[in-house]
């Protein structure tokens, strides 16, 4: 890793790279409307196993799985009429769905600590949106901080809690 994160404002080039570091196994923060999330490929155990050591973060505390729309939940995840109506209501945005996984689930079983059910959501951020779309996999994505400390509204609280454990920070701003 390099010794000081990255900070890019919202452009194409951006999104590319922080796409290479994720398809590399490696860690990226970036914004959604409400924190700051420490993204990795949930479908690569070894850069999910990395979030938690990052984070200090207990393995059974599940992981939220962030998408670019309802069409890639559907791949991961069951829905039922009640969620597929609170997706189509609430998405995006900062609603987080508990389903049940899709048989043959790509998804990391660390990610969701060992349960059947992932925790799921598509952001209401334009940028975390470009990002998903662009890298086309599943990101796990907790808060970008130390576990126990006040979750990050801004790069530089990321940047304060993690220092040189995140690739590259995505900076569009503070978090609304």
């Amino acid at each position: 890793m390099t010794n000081d994160p990255l900070n890019v404002s919202f452009c194409d080039n951006a999104i590319e790279e922080a796409v290479n570091h994720i398809r590399a196994g490696r860690l990226i923060a970036f914004p959604t409307e409400t924190v700051y999330g420490l993204g990795a490929d949930a479908t690569n155990a070894s850069a999910v196993a990395t979030i938690f050591a990052v984070k200090e973060r207990p393995s059974f505390n599940p992981l939220i799985i962030h998408v670019a729309n309802v069409q890639a939940a559907e791949e991961l995840v069951v829905f039922d009429d009640r969620a597929r109506s609170l997706a189509k209501t609430c998405w995006p945005g900062a609603l987080t769905l508990v389903l049940p996984r899709q048989p043959n689930c790509p998804v990391s079983s660390l990610a969701g600590a060992g349960l059947n059910t992932l925790a799921i959501r598509v952001p209401g951020h334009d940028l975390a949106l470009e990002f998903l779309k662009a890298v086309d996999l599943p990101i796990a994505a907790p808060s970008a901080n130390r576990s126990g400390t006040v979750s990050p509204t801004t790069a530089a609280h990321v940047r304060e809690s993690l220092g040189n454990n995140v690739e590259m920070i995505l900076d569009d701003g503070p978090c609304q």
